[in-house]
């Protein structure tokens, strides 16, 4: 009996050992993100990123990434349209299905999805990327010369995020509301005047800026994750193959709990400022 008990009181302070391992590695995970993203920022402030390095960032975020989000875009407004119509037709309001397609994109969807498609594409190859140089000990290379490594590599693609994420944001929502429209309008007959009008009545400025303020949030998250992880990637390809998959998943994680909370926060904002919701779909 005493031989089963101590049996199980090892198993048992063994898991807490095993939770109170977890929870300090993801608090230390936290603390050298922080110091990281501050020392970014640092950089970026205090001495730009060089134009080379800059121009090659713009190119691989932002040009690269058209066809993702072109496709991405294009999808989810044609999705939208494909489940809301039933549900819309049922109670006679198919017209007004323009107004749930258009501030679903704007609003949520296409800053969600496309910040999603973004971190595996982007985020992924910059893991990668900084991932085998820190292996093949590029990185240190570049210290041992006197250059600071998170200017060198990581200002130009933070920046880049911050700027251009945004961007591609808005396309992918522009891309989203032509598929929706088009699936509708020629695919499920719904008239286009009614669908425009009630789209131009249902989604605010506001709700646009909402979507791009969200955004830029989401490309920095982004960016400085991938960029740690490359940084902080173990050795051999195993490390740059584990440092990838996480960036992507704590990217997504992230995207997820700032879309929640920053959409707490714009809604507070809209309700003292602008004097409640936006209008009603079906209002």
């Amino acid at each position: 009996m005493n031989q089963r008990i101590k049996g199980r009181w090892n198993v048992f302070v063994s898991e807490v050992v095993s939770v109170g391992e977890a929870i300090s590695k993801r608090v230390s995970l936290a603390g050298n993100l922080a110091l990281f993203g501050v020392s970014t920022v640092f950089w970026l402030v205090v001495k730009g990123p060089r134009r080379e390095t800059l121009t090659q960032s713009f190119y691989n975020i932002g040009v690269l990434s058209l066809p993702v989000v072109m496709l991405t875009g294009v999808f989810i407004g044609m999705v939208l349209a494909v489940q809301c119509y039933p549900q819309f037709k049922v109670i006679g309001m198919e017209t007004r299905i323009g107004a749930a397609i258009n501030l679903s994109l704007v609003k949520e969807l296409g800053p969600v999805l496309a910040a999603t498609m973004l971190a595996g594409r982007v985020g992924s190859s910059i893991a990668a990327e900084l991932g085998t140089m820190r292996v093949t000990e590029q990185i240190d290379a570049l210290t041992s010369m006197g250059v600071n490594p998170i200017h060198y590599l990581v200002t130009p693609r933070f920046l880049a995020s911050l700027i251009l994420i945004p961007g591609l944001t808005l396309f992918a929502d522009l891309l989203g509301v032509i598929g929706g429209a088009f699936f509708s309008i020629k695919l499920l007959n719904v008239d286009w005047s009614y669908y425009w009008e009630y789209s131009r009545h249902a989604v605010s400025m506001f709700d646009i800026f909402a979507g791009m303020f969200k955004s830029v949030f989401f490309g920095g998250a982004i960016a400085l994750i991938c960029c740690h992880q490359g940084f902080n990637c173990g050795a051999g390809a195993e490390g740059v193959g584990k440092a990838a998959t996480s960036s992507f998943v704590l990217s997504f994680v992230s995207i997820l709990f700032l879309d929640l909370l920053l959409d707490v926060v714009l809604d507070q904002f809209q309700s003292a400022f602008f004097g409640g919701a936006a209008a009603a779909v079906v209002g």
